[in-house]
């Protein structure tokens, strides 16, 4: 009788991602998570030719966390990019490892066939509900005469106010935020 296997793909999978979380992609080596999984190396390479290949699956896994997060985010501004922009600082805020690899540390996923094709910003944004989509819509039925460039300028803003929690330079509180995001909406609209 052939003995049972005890270490599953999704428990390596689900260790290497909380890894990540915790400790960002370069801290998952195979020796960790062997130790974080309960393992040996040798299951995590029974199941992943290389490492390459498993930060890939990492990858993918976060690209789906962040948009279970994003559609998961309670709605509560008026203004057009208002709720983008609260959802995308929040996770910022809360998930810094994942949105470094999202969307700040391009490279940290090295290059390789065993890679999966990295989503590009604006397609993580908007998935297939067409987030972006909605909200330049929104802007351009509240009167905006250029809603693709207020997207752009929106951007820039709240990208920048994202990238300045990783820093520990955003104190800002939800409200505060929120009211900053709807002021920038006017101000640009102006």
């Amino acid at each position: 009788m052939a003995r049972k296997e005890s270490i599953t793909v999704d428990m390596i999978l689900n260790a290497a991602f909380e890894m990540t979380r915790r400790d960002g992609l370069s801290g998952v080596t195979a020796r960790r998570l062997a130790q974080e999984a309960g393992c040996s190396t040798q299951p995590i390479f029974r199941v992943y030719k290389n490492m390459a290949e498993l930060s890939g699956a990492v990858y993918a896994r976060a690209v789906e966390y962040f948009r279970t997060y994003y559609a998961e985010f309670p709605r509560t501004g008026t203004s057009p990019f208002a709720n983008l922009g609260m959802a995308y600082i929040a996770f910022a805020r809360k998930e810094k490892n994942l949105f470094k690899l999202l969307f700040v540390d391009t490279g940290a996923l090295g290059e390789g066939e065993d890679l999966p094709e990295r989503v590009s910003m604006y397609e993580l944004l908007n998935g297939a509900e067409g987030n972006v989509v909605f909200e330049i819509n929104l802007a351009k039925s509240q009167g905006c005469k250029d809603p693709g460039g207020m997207f752009m300028k929106m951007w820039i803003f709240i990208h920048g106010a994202a990238c300045m929690t990783l820093s520990g330079d955003y104190d800002l509180t939800d409200e505060e935020t929120m009211n900053l995001l709807e002021k920038a909406y006017q101000s640009f609209n102006a």
